[in-house]
């Protein structure tokens, strides 16, 4: 792999938690501004019960980010410590909260695990697994979900049943081409994994003759290698393992999205024993998850918020659902930002200043 170090650091420095937070901010106070409605707040109730249920969803936080370490504990031949785990799975969020996307995210990943002693090969064979049983999860929960729910009213904004043709409804058109790409991805991934690791980079490199993209050619020369590397590592890989970091997948994502279950019942009472309702919110983001995606900010700051707003508008009362996203991304995304901004000058200190001591 080409060493990008310098680019690398550049693009985690701490002072990028500026913008998403100054977006995120600013979007939510503007929202406030035009859709306040005098009195609204006070439907948000607080007693201890609600400083329970707010505490559960720090908690379903911290589940999310310990099934990750689960994973790649397990995905590491138990090389990564607890404490190494830890500062991956936190230097990766960061850098998923301060990027507009995905792109560029691999090789980051692939640079902190390798710098906490994985070789190369297998670091690049972790991030690419993590990928697919990501994926895994969300193309099987997914329609999962669905047939659970048996409702039409999880691609509405109002929370109302949508009553017109399928094809009229753009949230579920939406959510299926997500879907659609999602799983094309998951097969392409399994396919380059498990068959024919040097086929698929052939097509790759073929793909990357296109005069639009050809400049990238040499990083899809060197992702295809990257391909077989990881086939090597994880083909003959025993069931118990995959079963055991699905399962750690799995608890993290679920954990994830529970986050808001436990935020509603916080502030407005909803039982928790309502499981009709939870799975519908636990539905609603699995969709909101698909247009957070495609969001230009970044870690999706100010779209999520917007986005929160609208789709849960069924379940939270008219003029609480800004104040309401506002929270949901104090639980669930400025605390990556912080303690991403805390542990990479000691990260950085440790793994590169240190060394260059005589």
């Amino acid at each position: 792999m080409t060493d990008n170090s310098g680019k690398i650091l550049k693009s985690i420095h701490p002072a990028r938690i500026v913008l998403p937070i100054f977006i995120g901010i600013a979007v939510t106070g503007f929202m406030l501004y035009r859709e306040y409605e005098p009195g609204s707040l006070s439907l948000l109730s607080f007693s201890l019960q609600s400083v329970f249920w707010l505490l559960v969803s720090f908690l379903f936080m911290a589940l999310r980010d310990f099934g990750y370490m689960i994973r790649l504990r397990i995905l590491s031949g138990k090389v990564l410590s607890w404490r190494k785990s830890f500062n991956i799975i936190m230097l990766w969020e960061f850098t998923s909260a301060i990027t507009p996307s995905s792109i560029g995210g691999t090789s980051v990943a692939i640079f902190f695990i390798n710098k906490e002693g994985v070789r190369l090969g297998r670091s690049t064979a972790l991030v690419m697994v993590t990928s697919f049983l990501d994926e895994l999860y969300f193309i099987l929960t997914f329609p999962l979900v669905l047939l659970l729910i048996g409702r039409s009213d999880i691609f509405s904004l109002d929370g109302s049943a949508f009553t017109g043709p399928w094809y009229h409804n753009q949230y579920l058109i939406f959510a299926l081409t997500g879907y659609a790409l999602k799983f094309l991805y998951t097969l392409v991934i399994a396919y380059g994994l498990f068959f024919n690791p040097r086929g698929l980079k052939w097509v790759l490199l073929w793909i990357f003759k296109l005069p639009i993209i050809r400049k990238w050619r040499p990083q899809a020369n060197e992702s295809g290698s990257e391909l077989i590397q990881a086939s090597r590592e994880f083909k003959t890989w025993p069931f118990r393992n995959w079963l055991k970091t699905f399962l750690a997948t799995a608890l993290s994502w679920t954990s994830r999205y529970w986050v808001v279950n436990a935020l509603i019942i916080t502030f407005f009472g909803v039982s928790w024993l309502n499981w009709d309702e939870h799975f519908l919110v636990f539905g609603k983001q699995l969709v909101m998850w698909i247009m957070m995606l495609v969001s230009p900010t970044p870690g999706g700051s100010g779209f999520a918020e917007y986005v929160f707003r609208g789709f849960l508008a069924g379940f939270i009362p008219a003029g609480t659902g800004v104040a309401m996203a506002f929270l949901w991304r104090l639980v669930s995304y400025y605390p990556y930002l912080f303690i991403g901004a805390f542990v990479i000058p000691r990260w950085v200190k440790k793994h590169f200043v240190t060394r260059r001591k005589p």
